[in-house]
């Protein structure tokens, strides 16, 4: 649920990446890989 929250704010440009905390980012870039949006990740 975090992770979903997390992504669509990444995706959003609202919180970059590196601000996700790093317990939820393996899940939001999981969640940004299956959007065809990993290189939001890096």
């Amino acid at each position: 649920m975090m992770a979903m929250f997390f992504a669509q704010r990444v995706i959003l440009n609202k919180t970059k990446f590196v601000e996700v905390p790093v317990t939820l980012q393996p899940g939001v870039k999981d969640i940004l890989d299956e959007s065809g949006l990993g290189f939001l990740a890096e």
